[in-house]
């Protein structure tokens, strides 16, 4: 017998586009929502991240963040496309979009504009800064809020090179997507409860400035500050992946007694002679020290020896893997992260599955990422809306 798709039933219409509100959506559609990605003329920009084997606007990005998604593109400035998203919103639950204020304004797809059409609409807008702000107005993209949220002023505590730097993945737009999608979850639930549906506003600013701050606004927390900013373990230059023989490794002690059995289990029971660790307390006060020694001893053996050394230790270590590795790491090999699909037009890839699992739900088999528009004329037929025909290209 197959699971009941969470999310079975809920509609989402998708105007969000790059990775901020499709990830998101994708997080819903893998639950289980039916997702309609309305996209502008000349597709999702995301679509030319990468090289895609055969099809232009069809790059590896785009098929990792809008499986499962059906993709139109209807002209919004016809009356004919205008009538297909009225149509649409008044079957969906959820309108999702990441247009700014005044542009949707002008596209007569404001919260009360929409809400006209259905009134219990979850209306969420996918912003770059709270909309009560001075920055309101201000363009968003991962760079600008990994700046703008501190997150880039982090590397140069850890290894003293005065310039900023940005952590080099899209964190702001992960980040801030994961808030959204619990966001219309909570508004899903909410509208259960009560029938009324809302308008949601979920800004990449304040999402990632909150999530830097979980422990790096640190002792700055009290009237007056006890302390400066940021978490010391986080920014020690000395907490860093150590070279091994052949490779590095991460290695997370952290409690005393670890500590005293990394250097029992490595042979080098002396180091905890030397007068700095000579007890606990001097041990806490000189942990950048400890990890120092550690890392004068790692090179003397291979990594694989080590893990294997501190695993029987029971002392928290892992390989650092190349992004390359990930594939074929064998606890994700094992887990079934990865999968090999055969997609339609672009041949075998590979998909990365949904980290989470339950119990009483499985995944359903997903269709793969669209081309662009791929599903307009049905869509629309569903509808009940009659579309004119394109002139061939």
């Amino acid at each position: 017998m197959t699971s009941p798709r969470m999310l079975e039933g809920l509609r989402v219409t998708d105007l969000t586009t790059v990775i901020f509100g499709p990830y998101c959506t994708q997080i819903l559609a893998d639950l289980g929502a039916e997702v309609i990605k309305v996209e502008p003329p000349e597709g999702d920009s995301i679509r030319i991240i990468g090289t895609p084997p055969h099809t232009p606007l069809m790059s590896p990005v785009h098929l990792r963040l809008n499986r499962g998604k059906r993709s139109v593109d209807w002209d919004l400035k016809s009356e004919a496309g205008r009538a297909a998203m009225h149509r649409l919103i008044e079957t969906s639950d959820i309108f999702i979009h990441n247009v700014r204020s005044d542009a949707i304004a002008r596209a007569g797809l404001s919260y009360e504009e929409v809400r006209a059409i259905r009134p219990d609409v979850i209306y969420v807008h996918c912003t770059g800064f709270d909309q009560r702000g001075p920055y309101a107005k201000l363009q968003a993209y991962d760079d600008i809020i990994q700046a703008a949220s501190g997150v880039a002023s982090l590397p140069p505590r850890v290894d003293g090179n005065p310039q900023p730097r940005y952590v080099p993945m899209t964190m702001a737009d992960k980040v801030s997507g994961l808030h959204a999608a619990y966001a219309v979850l909570a508004a899903v639930i909410h509208r259960l409860r009560t029938g009324e549906g809302q308008k949601v506003e979920v800004p990449m600013f304040e999402s990632v400035t909150s999530f830097n701050l979980v422990e790096h606004l640190c002792d700055m927390t009290f009237v007056p500050p006890t302390g400066p900013s940021c978490y010391p373990r986080q920014v020690d230059p000395t907490r860093q992946p150590m070279k091994t023989r052949d490779g590095y490794l991460a290695l997370a002690p952290y409690l005393d007694e670890r500590w005293v059995r990394f250097f029992e289990a490595t042979g080098h029971p002396e180091v905890l002679q030397q007068p700095p660790f000579a007890d606990k307390a001097l041990r806490r006060k000189n942990t950048s020290r400890m990890y120092e020694a550690a890392a004068a001893i790692l090179p003397e053996r291979g990594t694989d020896e080590w893990l294997e050394i501190l695993r029987l230790a029971n002392i928290p270590a892992m390989r650092v893997n190349d992004i390359d590795d990930l594939p074929t790491d064998p606890h994700l090999q094992a887990t079934g992260l990865f999968r090999q699909r055969t997609h339609p037009t672009e041949g075998e890839y590979l998909e990365v599955r949904p980290p989470v699992q339950f119990s009483a739900f499985d995944y359903a088999e997903l269709g793969h990422a669209a081309a662009s528009g791929q599903h307009s004329a049905e869509v629309a037929a569903e509808l009940g809306v009659v579309m004119p025909k394109r002139d061939a290209h």
